[in-house]
């Protein structure tokens, strides 16, 4: 079990992570998340040992995690922390990459390894190709793939799929926390990407201005949302009085809708003035506006602008 016990950083005199404490258990995937600057990839580096702490400590399976103060090699050897760049060498092949960690005393095995990996990240073709030749998205399943060589027990993954495209990302998603479900590896993923929360991760945390909001199951987070900040990083939202939409008790009771929640109506409480509609394949996102604020919907099909249409939540 991953321990992070009340822990506080500073870089000078910035505080960025303030009195966190949370726990992970062996074999989870959590998903960190939160505006930029929030503290994310500190976390991640703070849990690897990369930085030491101004209070507070952090524990795997009862091993206290120091930092380069009682470290000559700063990390700690069961975890493994991929940053936003990717350490690779340029100069070699990208199965020399991968197998760089690997024990050469048995070769049949290192290069079965290696095959297993790229075939993971779906780099196989790739396996003699030179690192320099890669593009940004290949170099980054590389390195993932060479993150994973050595088997860690954490895997500390810092914004991992970036630079990789949507054809590549969502196989790759797959593949990955499949592959970390089965070993039995903990990882906790920083990232801006929701769908990395919603589909992949047993919990996800939710930061703001290095403090944690919430940690929490990512369906219940998704259907529960505790503030528009939480629900926002989900995507758009409306922040709506119930009295907008409906003459029941509690009108006054603010509720948080995604696009989604609203529905198009040829009669309703809510009227809205359509400013545009953004095509979105199997929908329409229509933007809106009523008294000053910005409505989210979604719709069958595109409508024209400046309609007045209505709304009732569903």
């Amino acid at each position: 079990m991953l321990q992070v016990q009340n822990i506080t950083f500073s870089y000078d005199k910035n505080k960025v992570i303030k009195n966190i404490n949370f726990s992970v258990s062996k074999g989870q995937n959590i998903a960190i998340i939160g505006e930029s600057g929030c503290g994310k990839s500190t976390l991640l580096k703070l849990i690897y040992g990369l930085y030491d702490l101004d209070e507070g400590h952090l524990f795997w399976n009862g091993i206290e995690i120091l930092g380069p103060k009682f470290h000559l090699i700063p990390g700690m050897p069961f975890m493994k922390y991929l940053a936003q760049d990717f350490d690779l060498m340029p100069f070699i092949t990208v199965a020399e990459n991968v197998g760089k960690y690997l024990s050469n005393i048995y070769p049949e095995i290192k290069q079965s390894r290696i095959n297993e990996l790229l075939e993971i990240v779906e780099m196989t073709e790739y396996s003699n190709v030179k690192a320099k030749f890669l593009s940004g998205g290949q170099q980054q399943r590389v390195a993932l793939a060479k993150a994973l060589a050595l088997e860690p027990e954490v895997l500390l993954l810092d914004e991992p799929f970036s630079q990789i495209d949507n054809f590549r990302k969502n196989s790759l998603r797959r593949n990955l926390f499949s592959y970390l479900k089965s070993k039995g590896i903990t990882c906790l993923v920083a990232t801006h990407d929701s769908s990395d929360s919603l589909s992949f991760a047993d919990e996800t945390i939710v930061l703001n201005a290095g403090k944690i909001v919430i940690k929490e199951k990512s369906t219940f987070l998704y259907n529960n949302p505790t503030d528009k900040y939480v629900a926002s990083l989900f995507g758009d939202v409306n922040e709506l009085k119930l009295s907008q939409l409906t003459d029941i008790e509690r009108k006054d009771e603010t509720v948080l809708l995604f696009p989604h929640q609203l529905k198009m109506v040829d009669s309703g409480k809510l009227k809205v003035k359509v400013i545009q509609s953004f095509f979105k394949g199997n929908h329409y996102l229509i933007q809106a506006e009523a008294n000053g604020a910005i409505i989210f919907f979604e719709h069958n099909c595109e409508l024209k602008s400046n309609s007045e249409v209505s709304l009732v939540m569903i």
